[in-house]
């Protein structure tokens, strides 16, 4: 199986999991990079990273890197690994029709001696049952015969320049022993923060879909706290810190919770665990939480507007940030829509600003314009949504100045003291 290590390598979308992943391999060895977007091909090809993940030196850096969207061109590779998104449905359903139509597409060109790889997030089980069949027969290749997998999860921090996909520790797992390992020594190649070899597909499925699951409950009772503290006039950060102060207080933050994991994830293992017959206490309800959480927030805003007596209909409200985390151009399940939607429900006047996101994207998922620069005096009351640094380096006061003579400052990622603003969460 040695052999594998030298052959052409295929990565299947180049997202913000897909890209980082094919420049690393890029560097040393022949990768095939395909995206079905040819719109998304033609920026890489001349040089641009929309997500912003990959410099434009680090794309010339991984010189045996081609990028394309002609699927024929994938007959070349050796090994797939398939980077595409894993969302849910309007129901909270796992939705794994682009994982679908991308074994369907590697199905197409597969050989014997194959080996393909996921790293999309999925509950235990999903890479055998449901893309092993699709890659069957559409290839008419036996798996573990003719054909191999391997499965290993993804775990890219968008925005995070210091959490790279180098330097985070890699799970790896293969459909045979002797393919975990080829599996293995593929990524140990480029991952200078080491690799754990899970001992099944499985287990490496269910360790990615619970670490975020993981973090999703403990945000939830953060959001329960300070759902809890505001009843009790009690400030959420204070608490925070001073229970902090303990060695074992796990520092977590309340806050909204989008994005392509966290909200999401959960709903992968509670939908695999529902079809074993065990319905999930605490994570569902966690979820709801954390689900319920953009429309707490409006609620909070149009209370505090009322308490100063401003005029809640019709009054103009401006959103700092859109993105799902700061300093990320990611748009991904942002939970700051829900809080536009809930301020609309009250006939609020929603302006939102935001320098990372795209401005045309925003205009085709949601069905808004971004504000370009907010005027001053002109807003009832401000909201700090998203703590890009932008707005760190504008300060409070500055951010202040875009009120009218009497408004309302919500800081809802506490990003500057207590006193600077008149609301936090």
């Amino acid at each position: 199986m040695n052999e594998h290590i030298e052959k052409t390598l295929a990565v299947i979308g180049l997202g913000y999991v897909g890209l980082p992943l094919a420049v690393e391999f890029g560097k040393k060895r022949d990768v095939i990079g395909f995206d079905i977007n040819a719109g998304r091909v033609d920026a890489l090809q001349s040089g641009h990273d929309a997500t912003l993940e990959v410099s434009g030196e680090e794309l010339a850096e991984a010189a045996r890197l081609r990028f394309t969207c002609d699927a024929a061109e994938l007959a070349r590779a050796s090994i797939y690994i398939v980077t595409v998104p894993t969302p849910i449905d309007q129901y909270n359903q796992p939705d794994l029709s682009p994982l679908y139509a991308a074994s369907k597409t590697i199905g197409a060109v597969l050989k014997r001696g194959d080996i393909v790889i996921y790293e999309s997030t999925v509950y235990p089980g999903a890479t055998e049952e449901e893309c092993v069949p699709i890659l069957e027969r559409v290839s008419g290749l036996r798996y573990n015969v003719d054909f191999f997998a391997g499965y290993s999860p993804e775990r890219i921090n968008p925005g995070d320049k210091e959490h790279r996909v180098t330097t985070i520790k890699k799970v790896t797992s293969g459909s045979t022993p002797e393919i975990a390992d080829v599996v293995d020594r593929l990524y140990a190649d480029i991952i200078v923060a080491g690799t754990h070899k899970a001992p099944s597909i499985r287990v490496a499925e269910a360790a990615k879909v619970i670490e975020n699951t993981q973090r999703d409950v403990n945000i939830a009772l953060i959001n329960e706290l300070a759902l809890i503290f505001s009843k009790l006039e009690l400030d959420t950060e204070a608490v925070l810190a001073a229970a902090g102060t303990k060695w074992n207080f796990l520092p977590f933050k309340p806050g909204l919770v989008g994005g392509h994991c966290i909200g999401v994830d959960p709903y992968y293992l509670t939908h695999k665990a529902q079809s074993v017959g065990y319905h999930p206490e605490i994570i569902l309800a966690g979820r709801r939480l954390n689900d319920s959480m953009g429309g707490y927030v409006a609620s909070q805003l149009v209370k505090a507007m009322t308490k100063k007596r401003i005029h809640v209909q019709g009054a103009r409200v401006l959103i700092l940030g859109l993105s799902f985390k700061e300093n990320c151009p990611d748009l991904r399940n942002t939970k700051v829509v829900d809080i536009i939607n809930e301020l609309s429900d009250y006939h609020v006047n929603v302006d939102v600003y935001d320098p990372w996101v795209d401005p045309a994207e925003v205009q085709s998922e949601f069905g808004f314009s971004l504000t370009k620069t907010p005027g001053q005096h002109q807003y009832d009351a401000m909201l700090l949504a998203v703590s890009h640094r932008e707005f760190a380096q504008m300060g409070a006061d500055a951010i202040r100045l875009f009120g009218k003579t009497d408004h309302v400052f919500f800081d809802v990622k506490s990003l500057f003291p207590a006193e600077a603003s008149d609301l936090r969460l």
